[in-house]
């Protein structure tokens, strides 16, 4: 049994009316310019490819693309934007789901990575890239880097979103580097707001190295986003590229 929240129906439907700037021109190109790049003339597959917000353009981009999903009911979002036949999904976690055949491309966007509650899982996510990249292939994480600069002593919660219909912030346990992202949501004019929180294990970027080195992975790159810019200390997310050796 994996340790990720399964998504429902009802959060299906409003993932993507909710996320319309991770479904942006501007967000989505620069990702699927990336990722495109990476793939070649080879196949990719996505880990939580969810309701098909990469997959979809990148397919579109003439990619072939297979995803794995936890959740029934994100896939089913997805198949009603495209077919079962070109862009087919398995059901499974992804950390021991495996899928028939190589790939030049296996990619985990968007923090989810950070799903997996364990480091023991984390590891297998990894080694499951591995399992199906083929010798050269990349494996390819987008994720957050963990905001404890921002928390003075005896603080456990940063905010990261403040606007008129939504309020978020994040409690982290440092100890277990668990981080709970907290979500109030209005959804009508009657000021009344939705509360969801869902749990997240963060790692840091040298830790994730390390996960690939067990994998049989090398860091090949490393930046701030999918526009290539450079990664510094001061980034609040990283995307990072390791290679099987051929």
């Amino acid at each position: 049994m994996t340790s990720s929240e399964l998504w429902g129906p009802e959060s299906a439907e409003r993932y993507d009316s909710e996320e319309t700037e991770m479904t942006s021109a501007a967000v989505l190109g620069a990702t699927v310019d990336f990722l495109a790049d990476l793939a070649g003339d080879g196949r990719a597959l996505e880990f939580a490819i969810g309701t098909g917000r990469v997959g979809v353009p990148l397919r579109e981009r003439g990619v072939p693309v297979t995803g794995i999903e936890l959740s029934e009911h994100m896939a089913a979002v997805l198949h009603r934007k495209v077919d079962e036949e070109t862009l087919p999904v398995v059901l499974g976690d992804m950390a021991t789901t495996v899928v028939p055949g190589e790939f030049s491309l296996v990619y985990l966007v968007y923090n989810t990575i950070s799903n997996l509650l364990t480091q023991e899982e984390q590891v297998e996510c990894f080694r499951n890239a591995a399992r199906h990249l083929r010798p050269g292939g990349r494996f390819v994480i987008e994720l957050g880097v963990p905001p404890l600069r921002f928390l003075p002593p005896g603080q456990v919660a940063v905010p990261f979103d403040v606007s008129e219909r939504h309020l978020g912030f994040d409690t982290i346990d440092p100890v277990e580097q668990l981080l709970v992202s907290h979500h109030f949501t209005r959804d009508g004019e009657d000021g009344r707001y939705r509360r969801e929180a869902s749990r997240h294990r963060y790692a840091w970027p040298a830790e994730l190295d390390l996960m690939a080195r067990i994998a049989g992975l090398q860091l090949e790159r490393r930046v701030a986003d999918w526009d290539g810019s450079p990664f510094t200390q001061d980034s609040p997310k990283h995307v990072s590229v390791w290679r099987k050796p051929r």
